[in-house]
This record gives structure tokens, C-alpha cells and sequence, in this order.
């Protein structure tokens, strides 16, 4: 994946999970990066240790349910590399509120909050990076398995999901002629932090929360790894993928074919 080389990426949700992640391995093929998160100590610590393998990267403590705050993120992004060559938006709301609740039990609150977040967060990214970005840009969004079918007991989470891939479908299609491309990625429930603490709410059985129990449906019958998606993200941030734009890859053993 040398074609990261020298680029300067954007990353939200960089803190944990697959950001945390998808941030070491960009750095490691070359990339300059730009870490946002809201979990601002969380994020230093995920600053140091890139730091210290020599890239070049810098956070910042960043709410995407503000608009301003994202824009601000990314004008200091370009005042610090001159440039923005591609980003990856993986913020999501935290698990606490990611519960089984059927829409009739969905609070104003709780479906204002996970969109916020989810949804129009995301939008503010979007639009604060093609605002920036020229000829060769990637822009890839994190949509999820909820994004692609329907999953009973999270209507907000899932509506919010949905509507990343019509965003992307979307803005793929207003920015291919200026040479920009936008993808997604949909995963199914992945082994992070998040999945584990929902797992200890269920129990640790894995058989009441329609988010924990999507892998009895996949071909592997597991949770997925970690670097599966993210090997796909950095791909789609790539040169090598050149060719690629409007797409949703879904990384879910089968699930929703």
C-alpha cells in the first residue's frame, strides 16, 4: 500500500477501535495523519505512540455533532500539511445507547442523539473535507451491517446507517467529474471494546442483542477481526483504487448476500 505514501489523511473516531487501528496502519504505509476524536486523553495516548514510529500526526479533541468543530478540525488539518488527500469518518456514538429499543420504545432524545452523531455528524465531515480536497481524493465513510438490512431493536442506529450509504452513493456522484472518489464500508459487529462491553450486558451470551448475536448468521460464524475492514478502508484510500467510487463493501461473512 505505498500509495499512502506522503498522502495526508483524516480520521475521526481515531481514539478506539477500528480508527485506532486504521490510524497505525496508514502511518505505517507512509501517511500524515490528522486524528479526531471526542475521547480527547484517549487520543493523546493514540497521538504518542504514532509519534513515536516516526510519522507525522497530530489530534484533535473534536465533537461531529458540531459543525464548527469539524470545520475548525479541518482548516487546522490544512494550515498544519497544506493539504487534505483523503479521509476515513468512523465516529459513532458510544454503546451505552446502543441498546435493542423497537421504535415505539425510541425516545426523541435517544434518536436525535444517535443521528447527530451518526448521520449528520458525518454529513459535516463530508462536507467539510470535499471542501478542501482536489483531483485524487478518497473519502471513505463507516456505514455497518445495520446500514445495509434491517436489524430489529435499533431503528435509530440503523436508519442513521442506512442513510451514510445514501449519503455516499450520493456525493459520489456530485464530485466523480472533479476526480474525487467516495466509498463505504459496511461491517458487521467487529471484536472491539464496544462489542465486549455489549456482550457483558447480554450476559456474555451472545443471545438476546441483535448486534451481538449478528455473527450466528455469517459463513464463519464469528465476530470479525479487526483488520479486515480496516485493510479495505486503507485500500480504498489508496491510488490502487483509483477506479473505485460510489461502492459500499460489505464485510459481514455472508450476512447480507
Amino acid at each position: 500500500m505505498g500509495s499512502l505514501q506522503g498522502k495526508v489523511i483524516a480520521i475521526t473516531g481515531a481514539a478506539s477501535g477500528i480508527g485506532k487501528e486504521l490510524s497505525f496502519i496508514c502511518a505505517s504505509f507512509g501517511a500524515k495523519l490528522s486524528l479526531a476524536d471526542v475521547q480527547g486523553e484517549s487520543l493523546k495516548k493514540v497521538v504518542s505512540e504514532i509519534s513515536k514510529t516516526g510519522a507525522e500526526v497530530i489530534g484533535i479533541k473534536v465533537d461531529v455533532s458540531s459543525s464548527q468543530a469539524v470545520e475548525d478540525w479541518i482548516e487546522s488539518t490544512v494550515q498544519r500539511f497544506g493539504r487534505l488527500d483523503g479521509a476515513a469518518n468512523l465516529a459513532s456514538m458510544e454503546g451505552k445507547t446502543y441498546l435493542p429499543s423497537e421504535l415505539v420504545d425510541t425516545t426523541d432524545e435517544e434518536w436525535d442523539y444517535i443521528l447527530s452523531i451518526n448521520l449528520t455528524g458525518l454529513m459535516y465531515c463530508v462536507r467539510a473535507q470535499l471542501r478542501v480536497v482536489k483531483e485524487g481524493a478518497s473519502i471513505v465513510n463507516v456505514s455497518s451491517l445495520a446500514g445495509v438490512v434491517g436489524r430489529n431493536g435499533i431503528s435509530a442506529y440503523s436508519a442513521s446507517k442506512h442513510g451514510v450509504i445514501g449519503l455516499t452513493r450520493t456525493v459520489a456522484k456530485d464530485v466523480g467529474p472533479n476526480g474525487i472518489r467516495v466509498n463505504a464500508v459496511a461491517p458487521s459487529p467487529i471484536r472491539t471494546a464496544l462489542t465486549e462491553g455489549l456482550l457483558k450486558e447480554d450476559g456474555g451470551t451472545e443471545s438476546g442483542d441483535p448486534v451481538t448475536t449478528s455473527h450466528k448468521s455469517m459463513a464463519p460464524r464469528q465476530l470479525e477481526q479487526l483488520e479486515e475492514p480496516i485493510n479495505l478502508i486503507a485500500f480504498l484510500l489508496s491510488d490502487e483504487a483509483s477506479s473505485i467510487t460510489g461502492a459500499v463493501y460489505s464485510v459481514d461473512g455472508s450476512i447480507a448476500c
